[in-house]
């Protein structure tokens, strides 16, 4: 497939400033990982700037290979004990006051990883008492009993990513699965914490796929929403189909709002961690 030409409204302002610089000295020295670098977010300079980052937890190699991603896939190093501790650190040194947090998947652990996010949870909170945090988790192959312990730590959010319709899924996502996805959020949302996912566009899905999956969300109790435009990380990635004008990027999120979602972010630029605060 012949690569299409990037518009002129995907051109990003890279100007840094002394924030910048700062919060990429609190990653490197206690060895963090940042989705920011490894998914190459086009907004790494904006919320850098403004001394904020979405810390990536459990290693840097992911288990998976999907298509859109372009974090390290391959065998992962042991969980370092010292992580949830560092990351509690970093948060309090960059003087945040509502963090968001990931990680890689970890289908090579019994628990895929559970009982780690819960001690960073638990670490974040016992450093920083007032801080608000979204967590954004994998699917946890849909093991709800491993959702429970995080559920228990009660973040603010808990952010679980469709990142696409049902019908581009297998070609977009590894391992994971739609359904397997409603599942997760279904179970988060039951328990009464608000309940977060997010949407890739420009992958070659159509207005009604696009529809369908807010319903499906919806319908599982999901009510906090995210919509970009996917961006090919790197060559070995799945290339962008379309590129999705602004406006209709507008349109899709009066439709999410219509249909019932409380909050709705959807822009070119959006990721699902973007302006997470507006969420809370």
């Amino acid at each position: 497939m012949n690569r299409i030409a990037k518009p002129e409204w995907l051109k990003i302002n890279r100007q840094n400033n002394a924030n910048f610089s700062f919060t990429g000295k609190v990653v490197r020295e206690h060895c963090l990982h940042t989705i920011c670098e490894s998914g190459r977010c086009p907004n790494q300079a904006e919320c850098w700037n403004k001394k904020t980052a979405t810390f990536m937890i459990a290693g840097e190699i992911c288990t998976r290979t999907c298509k859109f991603c372009n974090t390290l896939s391959g065998k992962p190093l042991p969980l370092d004990p010292e992580e949830p501790e560092k990351i509690a650190q970093s948060i309090k040194l960059l003087g945040l006051k509502h963090a968001v947090i990931t990680s890689v998947d970890r289908d090579d652990l019994p628990d895929f990883g559970a009982e780690h996010w819960v001690k960073t949870i638990e670490a974040v909170k016992k450093r920083n008492p007032q801080i608000t945090m979204e967590v954004l988790i994998p699917d946890l192959q849909g093991k709800t009993e491993l959702l429970d312990p995080i559920i228990q730590v009660c973040p603010d959010i808990i952010s679980h990513n469709m990142e696409t319709v049902e019908r581009l899924t297998p070609a977009v996502r590894s391992v994971a699965r739609y359904k397997t996805s409603l599942v997760v959020l279904k179970h988060v949302a039951l328990s009464g914490i608000p309940t977060k996912s997010g949407l890739m566009l420009g992958l070659g899905e159509t207005k009604e796929e696009v529809v369908q999956t807010m319903e499906d969300l919806l319908n599982a109790g999901c009510r906090l929403l995210s919509i970009g435009q996917y961006l090919q990380p790197s060559k070995k990635n799945i290339p962008v189909v379309e590129y999705i004008l602004p406006n209709r990027f507008a349109e899709y999120r009066q439709i999410a709002l219509s249909l019932g979602f409380r909050k709705v972010e959807s822009a070119p630029f959006v990721r699902s961690s973007y302006h997470s605060s507006d969420f809370i």
